[in-house]
């Protein structure tokens, strides 16, 4: 399903020239808006999902912001403090005068999608602490990379406007690199649980669901705390205890390689000689002469 920005507005004195210019990308819609707007020109915006705006070009020394209907509005040079972050379903009321034409850049997100895209929840308290009239070079080179390509007759590649609209946000909302979390470990009992089955069962193909059913866990619950707990997956500690089977066989008989190799869980002879090799470093067969030397 395409993210819609969701915005009511009340404003009059506008004249959009040519349609708007809009790029729909995973979670962000940006748009660039050229107007013209009359002697006077305003009203208030309201939207449902946080937004970015960047004016990127106007013509007039005028114009004024204010939060509510009631309040003064003061005047703000928007060619000095051209971006404002506005809250979702926070209502900002804006009166323009002596502006002849602007063009501005709007960008919409959807908090849920872009949090699942950077793999963390984003901090409420930045998503609801508005910006309004600020300056920064680097966020507005960035919102100028963004209005071309929304302007490119011929687009890129979508990661390529989706790339910086996404760098955008994080700039201004300040998103810095989260810190790994340390994955807990099972509790001893589900470590027992858990490897004393594998030991009983290792011939056989044990199925994740059957561990983490043992010990009370998701699926990948489970796999992650049993890696932290042991350092290794639960199918290497299969793999391991089933090689562990395979050299008390080694020492303790005179069986033959398929003879091992079919009592251990393996398909064959190759596939035992192949997996053995690979953790123990040589051959069956070389480390049972090893073991009796």
């Amino acid at each position: 399903m395409t993210f819609q920005p969701r915005m009511q507005n009340k404003i009059q004195g506008f004249s959009v020239i040519g349609g708007v210019h809009r790029r729909l990308w995973n979670g962000i819609v940006a748009d660039v808006w050229d107007v013209e707007c009359a002697s006077y020109a305003g009203g208030y915006y309201v939207s449902r999902d946080p937004r970015l705006f960047i004016m990127l070009d106007k013509r007039g020394p005028g114009s004024r912001i204010k939060l509510t209907p009631k309040a003064q509005s003061t005047v703000q040079d928007t060619e000095i403090r051209p971006i404002s972050y506005v809250p979702a379903g926070m209502e900002v009321w804006a009166d323009l005068t002596d502006v002849h034409s602007m063009r501005h850049l709007d960008i919409h997100f959807d908090t849920e999608t872009v949090s699942r895209r950077l793999m963390e929840d984003i901090d409420p308290s930045r998503l609801e602490s508005p910006q309004l009239l600020f300056s920064d070079e680097r966020v507005l080179s960035l919102a100028q990379l963004v209005a071309a390509e929304c302007l490119n007759p011929e687009p890129l590649h979508d990661l390529y406007g989706d790339g910086l609209a996404l760098a955008l946000i994080i700039d201004v909302l300040k998103i810095a690199k989260a810190m790994p979390r340390k994955r807990s470990r099972l509790a001893s009992w589900q470590l027992r649980r858990a490897t004393e089955f594998i030991e009983e069962n290792c011939l056989r193909n044990i199925r994740l669901e059957e561990l983490a059913g043992l010990t009370g866990l998701s699926q990948s619950h489970f796999s992650h705390a049993f890696k932290a707990s042991t350092g290794i997956a639960p199918h290497q500690w299969q793999t391991n205890s089933r090689l562990d089977r395979a050299k008390r066989l080694l020492v303790e008989s005179e069986n033959a390689l398929t003879a091992i190799a079919a009592e251990t869980g393996f398909a064959d002879q190759a596939h035992f000689t192949r997996v053995f090799r690979k953790h123990v470093g040589i051959t069956p067969a070389n480390w049972k002469k090893a073991q009796v030397a």
